[in-house]
């Protein structure tokens, strides 16, 4: 395998990003599709607050996005992680994972009080997420909706995520 590195995007990366966004969801039986865009939305909308690529010596190979999330308590520093994406052919070489542990690092150095996603239990337990029955998210089967508490304590209410997710 070739050397990856994690670096935040960069101008002129929207392209890639959107291409291998599109690549690792297509296959996907739970995608409508509509990643590419929601990535695409969050920065135009200024909502997509940490967006790192992994590349390899020669192109754009995995994405990640963070982007705001509200609750109702008024809870302030949440995050929502994804999508993140990395394309099919290097699935399953810790890609992703790379993506994912750098990203909460970073968020963690912003001063960010947590992160909600919703993904995977057997995946993104072994980053530290679990479920919380009280953090709430109507668009989906409860048990996938999980959160990182990063600082402070953990609030309760419903999550809504940036409009880009409508």
């Amino acid at each position: 395998m070739t050397a990856i590195t994690i670096r935040p995007e960069a101008p002129g990366d929207q392209g890639a990003i959107h291409e291998v966004t599109e690549q690792a969801f297509r296959p996907m039986p739970f995608s409508d599709g509509s990643e590419p865009r929601i990535i695409d939305q969050l920065r135009d909308d200024g909502d997509l607050t940490l967006s790192l690529v992994a590349e390899d010596t020669m192109q754009i190979v995995g994405h990640i996005a963070f982007s705001p999330v509200t609750i109702t308590d008024a809870a302030t520093g949440w995050y929502g992680l994804g999508p993140v994406a990395v394309r099919p052919e290097l699935q399953r070489q810790d890609i992703g994972g790379r993506l994912i542990r750098r990203g909460i690092a970073d968020m963690r150095e912003r001063g960010a009080s947590g992160i909600i996603l919703i993904g995977s239990t057997d995946y993104y337990p072994h980053f530290g997420f679990k479920h919380e029955p009280q953090l709430t998210y109507a668009g989906g089967p409860a048990e996938y909706f999980q959160c990182l508490l990063l600082e402070g304590k953990l609030p309760k209410g419903e999550v809504k995520y940036a409009p880009a997710f409508g």
